[in-house]
């Protein structure tokens, strides 16, 4: 719904228990809907602000927690014509969790770890998967890529899904290995669900080079089949000037471009792939896109299809034992290749290193 533009009024309730008091003596010119949106910002600020005290909180136990800044590609595109800065990198945030009990002359396997969710954010959804993984004897990094919620409007409308964001997370891999001398360069495995699903494919097919193996759970897959599912809401996410401008129908083949299925003829390293046939965000029909593409080509790598699994699109990351015995294969996925120092023996043991109990 549009409002009128804020001129005369002193006072105005945008949300239940919020006011904004404006000044009649300012030139306003912004309508109340893009107050609302300002103020979602902030209120998003606030509770990253909040969240980032938990994370000591919840692994500071284990792991010595950093959130370093780092940059990335500049925009790919400039924000308005003849942007003098238009050629700056980008600056990002990214969170760092070393465990506590690393020898610093040895090397350690490094988990790159990006966030789901098209406008998200890292938060301490992640912190159980992130205990299992420090309890193993990883180094995790977890880039908050352009797009990530909890930094603003600017961050927020840097968004470049399916694109530059790819190599922000690259960027905090490479970040990891060239700052930290106990990261082994030659153990990193790149892991994620959904939007991260997404991040993880790319990564794994457009920079082999760079990882040993991947996993990508429920991963965003192809958005052809996204868009035309999930209706105008979610392409509402896409045409703005910001972000691409245009819908599916005016540009499939910039979507194509944005899509992993376009790029499974790459695959060259090790990737294990979950889906659920429950899943009420990324459909189990697109990741069949993404599997069916890396069938064509002749591709070997793994998969599982879970039939109805308890907690839709969430299934493996909640916290019922279903899941974490689902968590469990992951991790033995990412053994083979990584060699972590103290690998789970059991199921109970991950639960115990996670929970405590």
């Amino acid at each position: 719904m549009k409002f009128g533009l804020i001129k005369k009024v002193t006072t105005v309730t945008i949300l239940s228990g919020l006011i904004i008091t404006l000044n009649p003596a300012d030139a306003i010119s912004q309508t109340v809907d893009e107050y609302i949106k300002e103020d979602l910002h902030r209120h998003d600020e606030v509770i990253k602000k909040i969240d980032d005290v938990l994370w000591y909180q919840k692994v500071g136990d284990i792991a010595y927690v950093d959130k370093v800044r780092l940059t990335g590609p500049p925009r790919w595109k400039p924000r308005t014509e003849g942007d003098r800065f238009a050629g700056n990198p980008l600056q990002f945030y990214a969170y760092t969790f070393i465990p506590k009990n690393v020898k610093k002359n040895n090397k350690y396997p490094l988990i790159v770890l990006p966030h789901s969710g098209i406008h998200a954010d890292f938060s301490t959804y992640y912190a159980h998967i992130v205990r299992e993984l420090i309890s193993q004897g990883y180094i995790v990094v977890a880039a908050e890529y352009r797009g990530s919620t909890g930094y603003g409007k600017g961050v927020y409308e840097n968004i470049d899904y399916g694109g530059l964001e790819n190599e922000d997370v690259l960027a905090s891999r490479d970040y990891m290995t060239t700052n930290y001398s106990i990261v082994d360069s030659n153990r990193v495995a790149i892991i994620g669900w959904s939007h991260g699903g997404m991040i993880s494919l790319f990564n794994i097919l457009k920079y082999p080079e760079k990882y040993v193996c991947a996993f990508a759970g429920v991963p965003v897959s192809d958005l052809n089949s996204r868009l035309t599912s999930h209706g105008k809401s979610y392409e509402d996410y896409f045409t703005p000037k910001y972000h691409i401008g245009k819908s599916l129908k005016e540009d499939p083949e910039e979507y194509k471009r944005r899509s992993p299925s376009s790029y499974a003829a790459l695959l060259q390293r090790p990737l294990l792939i979950h889906t659920n046939t429950i899943d009420n965000d990324v459909y189990v029909e697109e990741v069949m896109c993404m599997i069916d593409s890396l069938k064509a080509h002749d591709k070997k790598f793994e998969y599982k299809v879970f039939n109805a699994a308890a907690g839709g699109h969430g299934f493996d990351r909640i916290d019922t034992k279903e899941a974490t015995d689902i968590r469990f294969t992951i991790y033995k996925f990412l053994e083979r290749y990584l060699n972590p120092p103290k690998p789970f023996k059991s199921p109970d043991e991950m639960r115990k290193a996670a929970y405590h109990f």
